[in-house]
């Protein structure tokens, strides 16, 4: 797997695997729900959207658009791809280095920022101040990552792996809100987090 993370770059250890076998590691309708992204919670944006394993199963539970942003260019054509296969008119992907020059949506434009197997970036509490800063006041960042006190198929190495208290501290330096950890019935190897702006 690459380690590399710079300007440009994509974040270390990120390879990803077929996406066939990708997904079958995940529920993604059950994580989101699980996760309070559903209904009217508003504009979704998706950091890291990957073979849009998330992308399209979140259009169709909310009432509103996902952003969902990549910095692989394939990822974001094979999202695009199966928005269409789908007939999903609310799914709008782009190519983007959101690490380095954020996500491009506006300040307080989204009801909820998805940060999915992606904090184990060399600067977590930078991209969770960007989460923060597009988020409406009360807005909700779902937060996925692989577990660390049991094997994985797949995931970042232990060393860079973030544990959920981890990720509580960083998104609470960011200035988020702690809500509640979600654990994941229907995805046994990983764990969830849920927090918001206040």
């Amino acid at each position: 797997m690459n380690d590399r993370r710079s300007v440009g770059m994509k974040a270390r250890e990120s390879g990803m695997p077929e996406a066939s076998y990708w997904e079958t590691f995940f529920n993604p309708s059950c994580i989101l729900e699980r996760l309070g992204c559903s209904g009217p919670c508003g504009d979704v944006v998706e950091f890291g959207c990957g073979y849009g394993t998330f992308t399209n199963a979140a259009a169709q539970l909310i009432a509103g658009r996902v952003y969902a942003m990549d910095i692989e260019p394939a990822m974001v054509v094979a999202t695009t791809r199966k928005a269409s296969e789908a007939g999903l008119a609310n799914i709008f992907a782009e190519e983007r280095d959101f690490v380095a020059s954020g996500c491009g949506r506006p300040d307080g434009s989204v009801g909820y920022a998805l940060l999915f197997n992606i904090l184990h970036i060399e600067n977590p509490v930078g991209l969770l101040r960007e989460a923060r800063r597009v988020l409406a006041p009360g807005g909700t960042v779902g937060i996925i990552h692989w577990r660390t006190d049991i094997p994985t198929p797949r995931g970042p190495s232990p060393d860079i792996r973030p544990t959920s208290e981890q990720c509580r501290s960083w998104g609470e330096a960011a200035g988020l809100e702690f809500v509640r950890y979600e654990p994941l019935c229907c995805c046994s190897w990983h764990w969830g987090l849920v927090m918001k702006r206040p």
